[in-house]
């Protein structure tokens, strides 16, 4: 596909109901951590007053805080969400539930909890190295429903009826989902920006800039926007080049890849919202719970929002030009609307990076710069994820 127009921005969050962990005080949109065009931005989404978008973001961080204390104090965490009510629930077995529950999460004990589930996912995982389970769009581990969950989009095809028949040998741990569309990668770039390839009418949008320890600048992007090392434009002229990708089509996949950043050019530290929000600074790239609000901002579809649905999953891509489908491993699960051109768009929670648009529901459509949308969803390659794999630091404001 292609667009043009490279921006430099990255999404931002959008919010979910949340409760504050520490009672007392009342946020003031005034008085608080966040820009306000974002705190503006994110109230009109919502319906709700500023003040209560303050708190919405507070409760997240607040929470997610005492997630990190807690397992800093030694309490084995088998996995966390945010459930409805915005409360943040961790697994843990006895020994460590009252501990959590003096810091104001609550807990409960799972059938199976996270680790069992990722080994789960990983025999999964094995599977699929054999032959792509064309057919299977995607699975992962659920935390909050303590399954791993797959997705279907036909089970008639010889590779998902083989893979569906392997899954079922894990009895209840599994639950089989069906959906309407197969997915495929986003490519057609600055933090939400739109970037072209090599100059010609495919492009991606922009992720997140980040440096090496000598401060070698990169662009950490979707693997599949720097399939074969491209040149990346913005406006016309050259800003970076592709210098590694984790992604292959037809092979199993990583959706992760960096562009060195030419000398005089650079990735800014604030997202670009499309005329939505303003410009918003990144101030870290703490990984958000599942349930954790999200925005992202990308070339095609703009600014959207929703929450982080899961980590880890698995995905089967089909080609729309009808080469092999390719499995891709570690993406986040998101309901944040996605078209093809956002990949490698940035996704934000708050003033925290969270990842790059990686693929989506093929022939999802999206309201342009429409916050949360009901019924959508995207997956997304971790930032986290690449910056360790890359050995790399963040650039923040």
């Amino acid at each position: 596909m292609s667009r043009n127009r490279v921006l430099g921005a990255a999404a931002l969050s959008c919010l979910i109901p949340l409760t504050l962990l520490s009672g007392g005080a009342t946020a003031s949109a005034a008085g608080s951590d966040y820009q306000p065009e974002m705190v503006a931005a994110l109230a009109r989404t919502l319906g709700v007053s500023e003040n209560a978008a303050v708190q919405r973001l507070d409760g997240e961080a607040a929470q997610q805080r005492a997630l990190s204390g807690l397992v800093g104090s030694g309490v084995r965490v088998d996995g966390a969400y945010f459930d409805q009510s915005g409360k943040l629930t961790v697994n843990v077995d006895q020994a460590g539930a009252a501990k959590a529950r003096s810091v104001g999460l609550a807990t409960r004990t799972p059938a199976r909890g996270e680790k069992a589930l990722t080994d789960v996912q990983a025999d999964l995982d094995r599977l699929a190295e054999k032959q792509a389970p064309t057919g299977v769009v995607s699975w992962g581990v659920d935390v909050a429903s303590d399954v791993v969950t797959v997705k279907v989009v036909d089970r008639t095809r010889p590779p998902a009826r083989s893979f569906l028949a392997e899954a079922a040998k894990h009895g209840s741990a599994i639950r089989v989902e069906q959906v309407s569309q197969s997915l495929s990668t986003q490519a057609a770039v600055y933090p939400g920006s739109k970037m072209t390839i090599n100059g010609g009418s495919g492009y991606c949008s922009v992720g997140f800039g980040a440096r090496t320890s000598t401060g070698v600048q990169y662009l950490v992007s979707a693997g599949h926007c720097i399939a074969g090392l491209p040149s990346l434009y913005y406006n016309g002229t050259r800003f970076a080049k592709g210098t590694s990708t984790r992604y292959a089509l037809g092979s199993n996949s990583v959706d992760m890849g960096v562009a060195r950043i030419d000398s005089g050019n650079s990735i800014t530290t604030q997202v670009g919202t499309w005329g939505a929000a303003g410009l918003i600074t990144v101030k870290g790239g703490n990984r958000g719970a599942v349930g954790a609000s999200l925005c992202k901002s990308g070339a095609t579809s703009g600014w959207t929002c929703g929450s982080i649905t899961g980590y880890n999953q698995t995905v089967t891509y089909t080609d729309p030009n009808g080469g092999p489908s390719t499995v891709v491993r570690g993406l986040g699960a998101s309901t944040v609307c996605t078209m093809g051109g956002d990949s490698g768009g940035a996704y934000i929670s708050g003033n925290q990076a969270q990842g790059m648009t990686s693929g989506g529901p093929t022939g999802q459509q999206c309201t342009y710069n429409g916050g949360v949308q009901s019924g959508k969803s995207s997956y997304f390659q971790p930032l986290s994820d690449a910056l360790s794999y890359y050995g790399l630091t963040l650039n923040v404001g």
